[in-house]
């Protein structure tokens, strides 16, 4: 069943990477009583994500707590490490937090999963942005084309809230 205004967002197999190494992230941990805006994208490194979306985060990540938002996150079909990596070369720090979804089961769970096996690429995430309060999703945007990066950057967000 795909993510849908109004519904729970699902958490299951996500992981966040500590100062202690690799936890799982629980859904009361990210969600519980928390403002959250959330994006995800199909893979850490790729053009878009790395040139547009994630930057567009980072830039709006301050002006998006301003408003009430408890937390930025950012899922992937990656593992930790490779998020991690991701985040220091983007010189991104405590403003956006990581979430690995290398088995792809919240993204599976979120009806929101993307066929790249033609490309070589696997099973990754669809491109969306979310707020979610209390865990129920609230806002919702999704692209059309996994290229693109239209409706769900941190601006867009910005804007509905």
């Amino acid at each position: 069943m795909m993510i849908e205004i109004g519904k729970e967002v699902p958490v299951v197999g996500l992981k966040i990477m500590t100062s202690e190494g690799i936890k799982d992230a629980s859904f009361e941990g990210i969600f519980k009583g928390k403002k959250v805006a959330l994006f995800a994208v199909p893979g850490a490194f790729t053009p878009t994500c790395s040139n547009i979306h994630l930057p567009s985060f980072s830039q709006e990540a301050q002006a998006l707590k301003s408003k009430g938002v408890d937390a930025v996150y950012c899922v992937a079909v990656n593992d930790p490490f490779v998020l991690e990596a991701w985040k220091k070369s983007a010189n991104i720090h405590d403003e956006i937090q990581m979430l690995s979804d290398g088995n792809c089961d919240f993204t599976r769970a979120s009806g929101m999963e993307l066929d790249g096996r033609g490309a070589g690429l696997g099973w990754r995430s669809n491109r969306y942005s979310l707020l979610a309060e209390d865990g129920i999703v609230k806002v919702l945007n999704i692209e059309t084309a996994p290229g693109e990066c239209k409706v769900s950057d941190g601006k867009t967000l910005l804007s509905q809230l």
